[in-house]
């Protein structure tokens, strides 16, 4: 599989490549920064630069061109509200358009746990201008006819992979990177998860037992 990795320089991201890497999958990680690229490689990827908060649909198109699958796994990082607009919600939508003009159906958005049009996040909470964008973002992929997934995952650790999560938590927890890069990994692979929206914490079921059970 051709995979176009958006965010490729990203803490999940880093930790997704060599998995597919190593299963033989081709990926191409866009990243903003030049200076990203010697480890993208390491990671096993070749490096696109293409700063998203820029990059044009056009742009995204021709990079989105020619692969198998897009994973959206870039962020702003928090911090500035218009430029966490700017790129969880602006810069992911034009992703989206790119995918479908580009006829390239297989898109994995990394969200979060609990993201919603109806989050209830406080407008004075710092954390509202990413609750919104994620839920546009999110709510955009759904509603167009791609092959999508929709992968969230609660607070991120630095804990090692255990290679086991829990789908069916009522309550956002937390769960490692590379828990999630797994189960980016995953579902990548396996079709029954299209049109799936999968939150999950650390847990207790293997990845293939939770993705069978959404």
């Amino acid at each position: 599989m051709d995979v176009l990795l958006i965010g490729g320089h990203g803490k999940v991201a880093l930790l997704l490549t060599p998995l597919l890497a190593e299963r033989g999958d081709h990926v191409e990680s866009v990243i903003r920064f030049s200076e990203q690229a010697d480890a993208v490689r390491a990671a096993g990827a070749t490096p696109l630069v293409c700063d998203v908060e820029q990059c044009g649909t056009e742009d995204l198109t021709s990079l989105v061109s020619q692969h198998d699958a897009v994973v959206w796994s870039a962020g702003a990082g928090g911090g500035d509200p218009m430029r966490t607009y700017a790129v969880d919600k602006d810069a992911a939508i034009r992703s989206i358009d790119a995918a479908i003009a580009a006829g390239v159906r297989r898109y994995v958005m990394v969200s979060y746990f609990g993201a919603s049009l109806n989050h209830d996040v406080p407008a004075e909470s710092p954390f509202f201008p990413y609750a919104e964008a994620k839920a546009a973002a999110d709510a955009y992929l759904r509603a167009s006819d791609l092959a999508w997934t929709i992968v969230a995952p609660s607070a991120l650790t630095l804990e090692p992979a255990t290679g086991r999560i829990d789908p069916d938590a009522p309550a956002a927890g937390s769960v490692s990177r590379a828990d999630v890069a797994a189960v980016v990994a995953a579902v990548l692979a396996d079709p029954s998860t299209i049109g799936k929206t999968i939150p999950f914490n650390a847990g207790d079921l293997t990845i293939a037992e939770a993705l069978a059970r959404v």
